[in-house]
């Protein structure tokens, strides 16, 4: 198996499943159309990202791609561009609840299985010291909405309703049901 990503957490989660892969990112304009539905978008991105490896691939062999994508009051909040901006997502998330989607797909050669899982998440109340400590660590780099919640954010998550690993950025038991369904 070929995973299509970067993220380590995708690698961290995946070989926890015991899986076995090599990974192989792809890079893509991860800009939202203009109108675009969350669900849509990061679906996109991951159809794209499972065809982009595909190219690249042995014949025969599976590709895992997936995008993550958190949601506050309808507003996609991607990786945090710098410090400020992470604050500014950390301010919309504080005492709210929001979403998080997060699109699998997997190919063998021309045949694709791909589902968006959403899960959702609301944080305790930040203040603005807890916000800039947390900027500070530097976690919220490279994340989507400006959190870890396996990480120290963790400490303002007050519930979750749907799957962890989906959060983190990869739903380990929807990829394990898609593997199973598209087959050998």
């Amino acid at each position: 198996m070929i995973l299509a990503s970067a993220s380590p957490r995708r690698a961290e989660l995946l070989a926890s499943a015991g899986y076995t892969f090599g990974v192989r990112p792809v890079d893509l304009d991860e800009t939202p159309l203009d109108g675009e539905l969350p669900t849509d978008y990061v679906a996109r991105l991951s159809r794209a990202k499972a065809a982009a490896a595909i190219v690249h691939a042995e014949p025969g062999a599976v590709v895992l791609a997936a995008d993550t994508t958190v949601v506050a009051k309808g507003r996609i909040l991607g990786k945090p561009a710098d410090a400020a901006d992470a604050s500014e997502m950390l301010r919309q998330l504080s005492g709210e609840t929001h979403e998080v989607h997060t699109a699998v797909t997997v190919r063998v050669s021309d045949r694709e299985r791909s589902e968006v899982v959403t899960s959702r998440v609301r944080f305790v109340p930040l203040t603005e010291d807890e916000i800039a400590w947390y900027v500070a660590t530097g976690e919220p780099e490279g994340k989507a909405g400006g959190y870890a919640i396996q990480g120290r954010a963790a400490r303002f998550v007050d519930w979750i309703e749907g799957s962890w690993s989906n959060i983190v950025g990869l739903p380990v038991a929807t990829v394990h049901r898609l593997l199973r369904e598209i087959g050998p």
